[in-house]
Formats: structure tokens, sequence, C-alpha cells
């Protein structure tokens, strides 16, 4: 075995799917709000497309993807932030944004270079950490605090820790807390990082997912193009899009890299040696999911009703909730402190959620809660937890 295989050891949240199947097995109602995986269907457009797009004749889907797809996911950041990218040299299509996240390192990283370290916010999304480490990078951890927005401020590192980068993820709206920033804030982070001389990496899977309409998260790409839209300059960054959450696809695997030409063509000389293109039917569904925005304002009304009957039973307990802006997650403080515990605590009340320290040491003493039941499955479970702190059997306030 790889050594580095068994110091990482499984996927932190792997370990959920396996309690899950074990709780559900005596047939008792379960309510899981651990795995970020929604149960609302996909829209019928995106399925009727992913079966038309079957061939008579199966063949190998090429790393750059067809080009009706790289121009759908252009057409939808031209209506989405006004940013005009070529299809061609700026859009890579992805097997989901998970696995542009780990691969991408193996193109960036020099694992004998003096400038190996992956620079990432913690807690934050584990996959970030894995990537470099096994693209033979170092891990530099950025703790993220709720006093600052759970933000990654690369302006406040100092010069000798952004000398030894060659790439800093940032990932707004944010995997866990739901915090989302402004476009000052890319502003400042691609400055920054072209400065020192770093790839900035902006991990935005969630950017459709939001609850305050007038309050629609931005992109990086909107920093690289300044006052000419039409022309941005995306030179050092690279900004990952899925389809998982925001179109219903998480089981299709589906997204995009999006940024400078020359890291674009890097990933597409390093994906033919690992053989992740998505098939191309899935790459047709996903010309209608991008090519579509009345399913995605649908499925972000029902996220936001689910969150309403979440935040409010939260604010009922006495219970802090730090952010939550957007994504479809909720992150609220442990009460007693411990998350681990009180994860566990919830267990036996048949409600599974994530503790904090599953998206590193940042997140000890915090829980984060997928909106994943529908909007009856989290009335039910609000109604069990808030009777198991009436009865004194769990704890309420922080």
């Amino acid at each position: 075995m790889n050594p580095l295989l068994r110091e990482v050891g499984g996927y932190p949240l792997a370990a959920y799917q396996d309690l899950k199947a074990e709780l559900a097995a005596d047939g008792t109602p379960l309510h899981d709000f651990s795995i970020g995986d929604p149960i609302e269907p996909t829209p019928a457009l995106i399925r009727h497309a992913l079966v038309a797009g079957i061939p008579a004749v199966s063949q190998y889907p090429t790393a750059g993807g067809i080009r009706e797809l790289r121009e759908a996911v252009a057409a939808w950041i031209q209506r989405r932030f006004g940013v005009r990218v070529d299809p061609d040299t700026h859009v890579l299509p992805t097997a989901g944004s998970k696995e542009a996240v780990f691969h991408l390192p193996l193109a960036l990283v020099d694992p004998d270079g003096p400038r190996r370290a992956v620079i990432w916010g913690d807690p934050g999304y584990p996959v970030y950490e894995r990537g470099q480490r096994f693209a033979g990078g170092t891990s530099d951890a950025i703790p993220l605090t709720p006093d600052q927005g759970w933000r990654l401020e690369l302006a406040d590192l100092p010069a000798s820790r952004l000398d030894q980068a060659c790439l800093a993820w940032v990932n707004y709206p944010h995997n866990p807390t739901g915090a989302t920033v402004d476009l000052t804030f890319y502003r400042r982070s691609l400055a920054t990082a072209r400065e020192g001389g770093l790839i900035l990496a902006s991990d935005e899977c969630y950017v459709d997912i939001f609850s305050d309409p007038g309050a629609t998260p931005p992109s990086a790409l909107q920093a690289a193009a300044g006052d000419d839209p039409e022309n941005p300059d995306l030179t050092g960054l690279l900004v990952a899009f899925s389809l998982s959450k925001r179109s219903g696809m998480t089981g299709y695997r589906s997204g995009a890299l999006v940024g400078d030409p020359q890291l674009i063509a890097q990933q597409r000389l390093l994906r033919p040696n690992i053989g992740t293109a998505s098939p191309e039917f899935v790459q047709r569904a996903a010309v209608a999911a991008w090519s579509d925005d009345a399913h995605v304002a649908d499925r972000r009304a029902v996220f936001n009703a689910k969150r309403a009957i979440v935040l409010g039973f939260l604010d009922d307990a006495g219970v802090p909730v730090s952010r939550s802006d957007a994504t479809f997650y909720v992150w609220f403080a442990a009460p007693g402190g411990d998350d681990m515990a009180y994860a566990q605590a919830l267990l036996r009340h048949r409600v599974i959620a994530s503790p904090g320290r599953a998206f590193g040491p940042g997140g000890r003493g915090w829980l984060r809660l997928a909106l994943v039941p529908d909007v009856e499955g989290c009335k039910e479970a609000v109604a069990i937890w808030r009777d198991a702190i009436a009865s004194g059997a769990l704890p309420g306030h922080a």
C-alpha cells in the first residue's frame, strides 16, 4: 500500500454512507443531514437529454469534451456573471468538481521544487488538502474564524508563506459554513496571488445556491474581468463549477474548470493519462443543464424553504448559527461545545449531522447540516429534535 493512503485513511464523510445503511436496515425512519446529496429529482429536461444522448456505438470521450458543452458553459458564464470566455481555450469539462479539485495539483505541484505548498482554509472541503498530498505537495491550512466571516485573506499572510506556495484555494459560498464574500474579496485575492506568483483556484460549485436574491454570490471571473468583461485577463486563475447541487446531478459527475488558457491546456494534457472524461451522453445532459436557468431557481426555492425550517428551529432552541447565507448547509455551534459528542447524541434520535472536525481542526465545536431531506423530512426531524431538547435528552443552547 502507498504509505500516504495508509496515513490519510478513508474519506472523512464516506463513513456516514455506511452508517446510514446500517441505521436504515431496521426500517425505522432516519433523518440524514450528513452527506450533501440532495434527494430532489433531477429535472426532466436533463434526464431526457441524457437518454437522447446515448449513442448506438459507445466510444471514448475526449479530455476536452464536446464543443457544445464548452459553449453551454461559456454562455452560462456570460448570463450569470456578464463575463465572456472562450469555449475553446478557457473552458474544460470535468467529471464533477471533486475530481477536478483532486487532480488539479497533479499538473501544478513540483514535488522537488521550492514552491510545493497548497494553501486552503480550515475548516474546508477535505479534498483541497488530500489532492495536493497525493501530488507530492505540502499542506498549508489557514485557520478560518467566525469573527472574520470564515474568509481566507491571502493578503494577511506573510510573504514568506506565500513564497512557498504554488496554489491557493478559496471556496465561496463556503463549505461547510455557507459564508459568502463580495467582489472586492476576489479582487484582493487575485491581486495578492499574482503579486506572490501563485495560482488562485476558486471553488464556486455553490455559486447558484443562495438565500438572498438581492445578493447573488459573485465569481472570481468578474474580478479578472475588471472593466473589460469582454476580454478578461484570466492569468493565474482557475475557477471550478459543478452541476451537482444546482441541477441535481450528483450522480452524473459533471462540472467545469474555467480560467487561464495555459493552465487549462495543462489540464487537457494531464487528463488523458487519468481517464476522467465524462461519457458523451452525460455531457449532452450537462448541455441541457447549463442552458436552462429556470430549474435552478426552482431548486433554490426548495433549498431555501428547508433552510427556513431548520434555521427557525435552531433560533427557537437558542443554538447559535454562523453564516449559512448560501450553499445548502447550516453551520451551528455544538450545544455543550463538543461537536462529536453532540453528533453522537443526535444519532440516538435518528438524526445524522456531520461533526465540524470532519472538515479540519478548525471545525471543532461546530456541526454541519446538509439540507438533504425534503421539506416534510426537515419538519419531522426538527420536531424530534425539539422534543428531545424539551425532555432533557439533548441540550439546547450552545
